[in-house]
């Protein structure tokens, strides 16, 4: 009498351990095993890892942007303070130099502040 049930799962590896038709079934296993860790891995720590690259080079940038408009701002005062003729603003003329670097950053300010949006227009 033959035999009704097959030696070989719906999945590929063969009943009972034994290889056989199912061919390498324990390297099979072994790749699917790994495949599944793979996407999960890939699924949870690969966002994590963008998000954490994000915020290190976030802050690296957000430091060395401060620092260098602060040398900037110094540079800049240092530069309009020696090249500022006397004759026209006279022996001590630091006043100047603040009034040529302060106007620019207040109009930029007073444009930023009609820009700005309260808690009433947002609701």
């Amino acid at each position: 009498m033959a035999n009704a049930t097959s030696s070989v799962r719906t999945d590929g590896l063969p009943v009972g351990g034994a290889p056989g038709a199912g061919g390498d079934w324990p390297a099979q296993a072994a790749d699917t095993i790994e495949r599944v860790v793979g996407t999960v891995r890939d699924k949870t720590t690969g966002p994590a890892i963008t998000v954490s690259r994000g915020v290190v080079y976030g802050a690296f940038a957000t430091i060395v942007g401060v620092a260098a408009l602060f040398m900037l701002i110094i540079g800049l005062v240092r530069i309009i303070d020696n090249y500022l003729p006397d004759a026209w603003v006279g022996e001590d003329h630091m006043w100047a130099t603040y009034l040529v670097l302060g106007v620019p950053c207040v109009v930029v300010g007073l444009i930023l502040w009609t820009r700005r949006r309260t808690g009433r227009e947002e609701a």
